[in-house]
């Protein structure tokens, strides 16, 4: 059994009761719960489903979400492939509270390491645009890379303030997700560190910071939009309180009911002494004595104006790609856009036009297709996964075939194959790139992704 803070247990007694919080200390004797989604940009639930190795029960309130009883998933040829995202499945609930829709454009404000992202990102189709932001540099290359692993395309990862994200984005967004930093208290069953960096004084310091955050988010919301407040907390000062205040300074806003699988799976809002919004109990709590999962608080807000077309965003020069660009698109490629090539911070991309920005904005901004060097292209990792499809030349692995051992451990693999660009494929899902001559193909699997 771990040992609570005392002012933290008597703060939960308070707020459960004693014999429900009992049940709560008991979920403490029980190993965190695990689970995993599958990438339907990569894959379909159904097609996931006749390979599945890892025997998966599904959540009931996420479709493409199953509960993981194994471990070291991380190393497995499907997640090297983006099939799957490994995922608390409380965390899961938050992007199910509401029925997206696959043409809305998307921010995930405090995005890493990008597991509610790619889930929403999941939910939109080829007009739908996401942008996910972090505000730490070395968080917000966690973030790159994992979209880039999944091979998403009209996606962008930005580092920025939130007070920067308002200016840039004025009344762009359909959806923004917050899922503010908070005090962790519903990560004590797999967080040590939260559990002895918890206090009293830091849970009243997130919830300044995470109404400063809101404050900011709402200046990029189009007017008819919904922003989904969430955290991993407990505290009524970090939810239940935020959200009330929230209301009563944005007359404009309701708080409405989450998706009926969501309600159905988590406990009401809690209603406290002086609170104003009379349906605070539409919040949704999930419990790990409960609910197969840690803890999470999830609000939805919607703004009740009338919807309104997004801004005109000012023509920027998206860059004209140089020749060798398109000379190896059209090698490598049975087919592409070509009104979607163009660059950015200087490399090739393959990105929406809605997806232009200015220059230093975003980390990544679409696709990167590579690096433009002396007569001809260096492939990004990026270009290989999320454009796989469409290479003229795949190499077909199976999952436990020695070939693709090798490969994921950067080694030289031989190929039947004709010379060129080409990626490495299992059950059709990209896994990386390879350049092949002569009958053999030289392994271009970054380096920090590779087995050891």
């Amino acid at each position: 059994m771990k040992t609570l803070p005392a002012e933290f247990a008597a703060r939960m007694k308070k707020l459960l009761g004693e014999e429900e919080y009992a049940l709560y200390e008991a979920s403490f004797d029980r190993d965190a719960v695990r689970a995993f989604r599958v990438n339907t940009e990569k894959i379909s639930v159904a097609e996931f489903a006749k390979i599945d190795p890892f025997s998966s029960e599904p959540i009931p309130y996420a479709e493409t979400g199953f509960y993981l009883d194994c471990d070291k998933v991380g190393n497995h040829p499907f997640h090297h492939a983006g099939m799957i995202y490994v995922q608390d499945p409380g965390a899961m609930a938050t992007a199910e509270c509401l029925d997206i829709q696959p043409d809305w454009w998307i921010l995930d404000l405090c995005a890493a390491p990008g597991g509610k992202s790619s889930q929403l990102r999941n939910k939109l189709g080829e007009d739908g645009i996401l942008i996910s932001n972090e505000i730490v540099p070395s968080r917000c290359k966690i973030l790159t890379g994992n979209i880039e692993r999944l091979g998403f395309r009209n996606t962008a990862t930005t580092c920025l303030d939130p007070v920067r994200v308002a200016q840039r984005f004025p009344e762009t967004f359909d959806m923004i997700m917050v899922d503010a930093p908070c005090s962790g208290e519903g990560m004590f069953r797999k967080d040590d560190t939260a559990i002895r960096e918890w206090s009293v004084e830091n849970v009243l310091h997130c919830a300044k910071r995470q109404r400063d955050i809101l404050e900011q988010a709402v200046l990029a919301l189009r007017p008819g939009g919904y922003m989904v407040y969430a955290t991993c907390t407990f505290s009524l000062e970090e939810n239940e309180m935020v959200v009330d205040d929230f209301l009563r300074s944005h007359p404009d806003f309701e708080l409405v009911p989450v998706r009926e699988a969501v309600r159905c799976c988590t406990d009401d809002g809690i209603a406290y002494e002086g609170c104003t919004c009379q349906n605070l109990r539409d919040a949704r709590r999930f419990y790990p004595h409960k609910s197969r999962g840690e803890g999470q608080f999830m609000a939805v807000l919607h703004d009740r104006r009338p919807c309104a077309p997004r801004p005109a965003r000012t023509n920027r020069p998206a860059g004209k790609p140089d020749p060798v660009v398109i000379d190896f698109l059209n090698e490598t490629l049975a087919d592409y856009e070509p009104e979607r090539v163009s660059t950015y911070n200087g490399n090739p991309v393959y990105a929406a036009p809605a997806l232009t920005m200015d220059r230093g904005a975003a980390f990544s901004c679409g696709v990167t297709i590579g690096e433009v060097r002396k007569n001809y292209i260096q492939p990004h990792h990026q270009f290989f996964m999320a454009m796989g499809r469409q290479f003229k030349r795949k190499i077909e692995l199976a999952p436990d075939s020695a070939e693709l051992e090798r490969y994921l451990h950067g080694e030289e693999i031989a190929v039947d194959c004709e010379n060129g660009w080409a990626v490495i494929t299992t059950h059709g899902c990209t896994v990386g790139g390879v350049k092949v001559s002569a009958g053999r193909a030289k392994n271009h699997y970054p380096k920090g992704l590779r087995k050891v």
